[in-house]
């Protein structure tokens, strides 16, 4: 890489990226397809018509029968797919153009849960098989449009485009990979825009007889409480990295590319159907009513001084490896005289997160407090729809990790002021909520005259259950 550019970070390796919202991954893409256009000469290198390419004529290659290109979603190893791109969203597609008939498939998934990361991977594959053109059969066809993308790849190395400010554009020279085809190479693409756009990716390209490949490996991670829309924290996959990935990707789909066509000499390809597969639903649990947890009827005592004769509920829930459970003390009107109408309400909400195997996932729980205190960091002053966030403090002898923050909540029929007190333990997270407002009674939940659970209060009772519910978590077996 050039002196003075920022080398990318390497993700770690294992296991759901960059941490965007989906309406900023979609930007990140509308971005990065205006900016990953290659140079060309005439027709361009993907076999679409444009450009001096001479009109059709009929193949060299006559096909005996009618027969089905290679299944592109099905040349990666399922161990290759899984590794890259654990829980991939698959998409085959196929058609016949003028000058070839294009076989790709997609691995994607821009949303990887990974501590305290979100990651986002993407392998892409496109094979082409050229058709021949006049006197020039397909072989030679694919020849050229391998050579028109070497020689693309080398002017890329070596041009100096115009620079615009906050932009910084990286290609690696060309380098070919030796055994894979008739012919292949590797490079290496970093390009990041201002402040929100940071990208690299691998791009390799071969050829196997009449057919052409191309083979694109991307890879990403941004931490779970940056800011949305902007390319801090992020880093993108190393050169190194992303040569070696993609050079054994290019030559995995090459070997079977080989394969399908020492079956099928001289055969002229048929689009296949397009298919699209996503990664099987994880378990999810509607919330049902549980009895109360050994640790949350531990804590009863602190929380009904918090909230005097409430009614108690306990549920439990789950979604994939997040196992939740609930407990809640709520009085709708807590004595206090004649004319007032006093609500409180104290509600823990713990995260058990388990891996795959069932075992503790520190990883997940750590990721899921990130974002926690991330999104509320980024609240603080804010005021929307009748919600003010307050300042998110650190508490730094409670738990592994904990902060509180407090809110003015006035939305509809709900009138509160709530702090919250967000704890994490190994792979537990739990969450403890202290609310309350009063009213002249009589008077509607929504009024004016609704004074909201000052800051203070809320705060100093919510930190006092946490203290309380953390304790006893050590004591229970599996964590309560």
């Amino acid at each position: 890489m050039p002196q003075g550019l920022p080398a990318p970070g390497t993700p770690p390796p294992g296991r759901r990226g960059w941490v965007l919202p989906a309406v900023a991954v979609t930007i990140v893409l509308a971005l990065a397809g205006a900016a990953g256009a290659y140079l060309v000469y005439g027709r361009t290198s993907t076999g679409e018509p444009g450009g001096t390419g001479a009109s059709a004529k009929p193949p060299s290659s006559a096909p005996a029968a009618a027969v089905q290109g290679p299944d592109v979603c099905s040349l990666l190893s399922g161990a290759t797919t899984d590794r890259l791109v654990p829980g991939a969203t698959v998409a085959g597609t196929s058609r016949d153009t003028e000058y070839t008939v294009n076989f790709d498939c997609n691995w994607t998934n821009r949303r990887i849960s990974f501590g305290e990361y979100w990651r986002s991977r993407e392998i892409d594959v496109k094979v082409r098989q050229h058709k021949g053109q006049g006197a020039k059969t397909g072989r030679s066809m694919a020849q050229n449009s391998y050579e028109i993308d070497y020689g693309g790849a080398k002017f890329a190395e070596t041009a100096k485009p115009t620079p615009t400010p906050g932009e910084k554009d990286y290609n690696s020279p060309p380098k070919d990979i030796p055994g894979v085809g008739d012919g292949a190479f590797a490079k290496y693409v970093w390009r990041r825009s201002g402040t929100v756009l940071w990208y690299s990716y691998g791009l390799a390209h071969a050829r196997v007889g009449d057919m052409t490949i191309e083979v694109k490996y991307q890879a990403s991670q941004q931490r779970k409480d940056a800011a949305v829309f902007t390319n801090k924290a992020t880093q993108s996959v190393s050169e190194a990295n992303a040569i070696r990935e993609v050079s054994a990707l290019v030559g995995e789909v090459s070997k079977g590319i080989a394969a399908w066509k020492a079956q099928h000499p001289g055969v002229l390809a048929q689009p296949r159907k397009a298919v699209t597969s996503s990664p099987s639903a994880q378990p999810t649990t509607s919330p049902h009513v549980i009895a109360f947890p050994p640790a949350c009827k531990a804590v009863e005592p602190v929380a009904t001084r918090l909230v005097p004769g409430p009614t108690p509920r306990a549920r439990s829930s789950q979604a994939g490896g997040d196992v939740q459970t609930e407990c809640r003390w709520l009085n709708l009107d807590v004595p206090a005289g004649d004319d007032v109408t006093k609500i409180r309400s104290v509600l823990i909400t713990t995260h058990r997160f388990t891996n795959r195997a069932g075992a503790p996932d520190v990883g997940a729980a750590k990721g899921f407090y990130a974002k926690q205190r991330g999104g509320d960091k980024g609240m603080v002053g804010s005021e929307l729809g009748g919600i003010v966030w307050g300042k998110v403090t650190d508490i730094k002898d409670l738990g592994q990790a904990a902060f509180d923050r407090y809110i003015e909540y006035r939305r509809m029929e709900v009138h509160n002021g709530s702090a919250s007190v967000v704890v994490r333990q190994g792979s537990i997270v739990a969450s403890v909520d202290y609310s309350g407002a009063e009213r002249p009674k009589g008077v509607p939940a929504d009024s004016g005259k609704v004074r909201l659970m000052p800051e203070k209060e809320a705060r100093a009772g919510a930190l006092e259950v946490a203290r309380a519910y953390i304790a006893e978590l050590a004591k229970q077996p599996g964590g309560g």
